[in-house]
């Protein structure tokens, strides 16, 4: 009996599983790429350890779901998966951006695989995977979370800078003035347009 269970992985389930170790290591690859990147900056922002953690994680989930599948005596075929055309990060921001859309799609695959395996009665599947999905809510909580801090940063620096920006601009005004005392307006409208 135990052998008829171990066979018992559906075809749309194995290429699913195939797809999922794929794309893990295609994550942790990318993981990696960030650290590289970030690593060279005299400031490593504080993701920097959560993609360093996370590259090592995806490896190993990789590994677990190619051992279930070696589990079931299934033949490991792991899909290409085009390395992102990226060398240069950007700003955090962006390469948070990046990470949650790497981890999105990760938590559909996911998502897509617990359906196969409830629709094909897999219950040993669905128990398997339940607990990549929950890492994927707290990986993706996390995410959203920096980027919201992020974008708080930004309007930190940018708020700050407003009124520097429009003290220099009313300082600017006050001391030009036309012979007549009246205020000139082009030294104001550049340092405003320079502020946009």
């Amino acid at each position: 009996m135990a052998s008829q269970a171990e066979g018992l992985l559906s075809e749309e389930c194995r290429v699913a599983i195939n797809q999922i170790a794929s794309y893990e290591l295609h994550v942790s690859d990318a993981y990696l790429s960030m650290v590289c990147y970030y690593i060279e900056d005299t400031e490593v922002p504080s993701f920097h350890t959560f993609f360093q953690d996370q590259a090592e994680v995806k490896r190993e989930h990789a590994k677990q779901f190619i051992k279930y599948l070696r589990k079931y005596k299934c033949k490991v075929c792991l899909p290409v998966i085009k390395r992102p055309d990226i060398d240069n990060w950007g700003t955090g921001k962006q390469a948070i951006e990046s990470a949650l859309q790497l981890e999105k799609a990760l938590n559909t695959l996911l998502q897509e695989l617990k359906t196969l395996a409830s629709k094909n009665k897999e219950t040993n599947l669905s128990r398997f995977i339940k607990k990549f999905l929950d890492e994927q809510t707290r990986n993706i909580s996390y995410l959203e979370y920096q980027l919201n801090y992020q974008k708080d940063l930004e309007k930190a620096a940018q708020s700050e800078g407003q009124p520097e920006k429009a003290a220099e601009a009313s300082e600017t005004s006050g001391k030009e003035t036309t012979s007549e005392g009246n205020t000139a307006n082009l030294p104001t409208q550049q340092v405003l347009k320079s502020a946009t």
